[in-house]
């Protein structure tokens, strides 16, 4: 009978230039180092491979790598007294797991945040642990850093610490990759293991998909630190903040790749309990689903516009009794606008007005047109430059009566259903453009008006393009910068052009010698 092993301890790219395993390749696991980009995306990848019962063939477990010091508030320290960081992974068990999982990333950015790494403490893994699961992690992690450099009674006075907070949710986990101080660790781990009747599974710190995708992530890890591939490389895996002079860091072996169900049994055919072991935890966890309907603000609106009570079906929609009062509001602040936008409010005008007014009534978006028009009419106020308006939302009348954008769309005859319409299954679109000067002040303007429970910024990536991964890559390889910049020429600037090689005839110059 063949073990089953579920991966629980994978780096996606969303490990920023440490992981080199993209999603789409890679959905079983993900733990990325100190954040949680990555989950919305990898888990609605594993819903797009679903069995006959609908449900995700692989089951999706949702974790992080954190970052953990001493104090996440201590921000300066000493040459000798630098910050010491080990890591630890949670896993989430259920929705409450996975909440908290948000909480002590985001505290990790908001309160921990030193350098580039976003820190947790002690004091939050008790206050936000209730359905995680934790392991003794990696060797970079609290457990094996204290057995390897204060002894197995340190070690243990440690691992004591974590299952008390954890119980049953907490296990030892082995890895394998060829490294001595691992296998001192892991021979002290087997004792604590059996000492406290702690469930022992097995896991390959997996950073990329395949073994011969080493390489590329030597390189990957040289961009990092803005290193070249021929500096000697220090490979102590234990700490990923090592600092020698003329070395650098790098992984010990070609052995953190997504290893199989074989090669793990392989490795680790003395245990065979740590293979079937990983199992038990995807047993415990619940199947996520990180969909969320939209959640908007409450925009308060005056009390002779409370007139609803109760909500009301519209079609394929539930309007609540708070929609519909502030859609009154809204309804007469776009007449009060039309009559200062339009020297004759015409019928049609009228028309075009009611239509709009009963499709943001029937889809729900009241509040949003009111919190949009309110934040602009505050920048406005607070002397912010912005712009007129772009993309599909130039096309709404209303829109442009309560001053969210300044072109007339029947002037300019551009249609409202391009920026809502009822068969639009997402949220309607509205692009503002402030001066970067003013910017801050609207937003810390909704943040005092709404909360900062009530307010996120939306994170952008920078991916790496074809011309600067070749630059990049030439860097740290030591090439030439003039044959780095023929490779990157050769890259057109927009993919699916074919480029065609220009021949050249030979040329005779006047001395009489060719050229080509």
């Amino acid at each position: 009978m063949s073990m089953k092993f579920s991966h629980l301890h994978v780096h996606t790219q969303f490990s920023l230039l440490d992981g080199a395993a993209s999603i789409q390749n890679l959905y079983k696991k993900i733990s990325d180092h100190g954040n949680m980009f990555g989950a919305f995306e990898f888990v609605a990848e594993a819903y797009k491979h679903k069995g006959q019962d609908g449900k995700p063939i692989v089951k999706p477990v949702v974790g992080c790598e954190f970052y953990i010091t001493e104090t996440r508030h201590q921000k300066t320290f000493t040459k000798d007294q630098r910050d010491k960081r080990h890591h630890q992974i949670l896993l989430a068990k259920n929705e409450t797991g996975y909440r908290n999982l948000v909480k002590l990333t985001s505290l990790g950015f908001i309160e921990g945040m030193y350098g580039k790494y976003p820190r947790i403490d002690k004091e939050l893994i008790l206050k936000y642990h209730e359905g995680l699961i934790a392991t003794t992690c990696c060797l970079g992690a609290s457990v094996p850093q204290a057995i390897l450099k204060k002894g197995e009674e340190e070690g243990e006075n440690e691992f004591k610490w974590w299952l008390n907070v954890f119980q049953d949710d907490y296990y030892v986990e082995l890895q394998r990759h060829g490294m001595a101080e691992q296998d001192k660790v892991n021979e002290v781990l087997v004792k604590l293991a059996k000492k406290y009747n702690v469930k022992i599974i097995a896991s390959n710190d997996s950073h990329y998909v395949e073994q011969d995708d080493f390489n590329a992530h030597d390189i990957l890890l040289c961009i990092n630190t803005g290193e070249k591939i021929t500096t000697p490389a220090l490979r102590d895996f234990a700490d990923d903040d090592v600092h020698v002079k003329d070395k650098r860091f790098a992984f010990p072996n070609d052995q953190f790749y997504f290893k199989t169900t074989r090669e793990m049994s392989i490795v680790f055919s003395d245990l065979p309990e740590a293979i079937d072991n990983t199992n038990e935890i995807v047993d415990k966890v619940d199947l996520l689903n990180l969909t969320r309907d939209i959640l908007l603000p409450n925009f308060p609106v005056e009390k002779r516009f409370e007139i609803h009570t109760e909500e009301e079906i519209i079609g394929k929609y539930t309007v609540t009794a708070e929609s519909k009062n502030q859609w009154e509001y809204l309804k007469h602040i776009t007449y009060e606008g039309a009559e200062k936008r339009y020297i004759d409010l015409t019928d049609e005008i009228k028309e075009r007005i009611e239509f709009e007014l009963f499709t943001i009534k029937m889809m729900g978006f009241a509040g949003y047109f009111l919190i949009v028009s309110d934040f602009i009419k505050a920048g406005r106020d607070k002397g912010v430059f912005i712009g007129p308006g772009r993309g599909s939302a130039a096309g709404s009348v209303v829109a442009y009566c309560i001053g969210i954008t300044n072109i007339d769309p029947i002037k300019y005859n551009l249609l409202f259903e391009r920026f809502l319409n009822p068969d639009r299954k997402s949220m309607p679109d509205i692009d503002t453009d402030f001066d970067d000067e003013g910017r801050q002040k609207v937003i810390d303007y909704v943040v005092e008006k709404y909360g900062k429970n009530q307010v996120a910024q939306i994170i952008t990536y920078g991916t790496m393009a074809a011309k600067m991964s070749i630059k990049d890559v030439a860097r740290v390889m030591d090439l030439p910068l003039p044959e780095s910049n023929a490779l990157a020429k050769l890259v057109p600037d927009r993919p699916g052009i074919e480029l065609k090689r220009v021949l050249h005839a030979p040329l005779k110059t006047k001395d009489g010698e060719k050229s080509l």
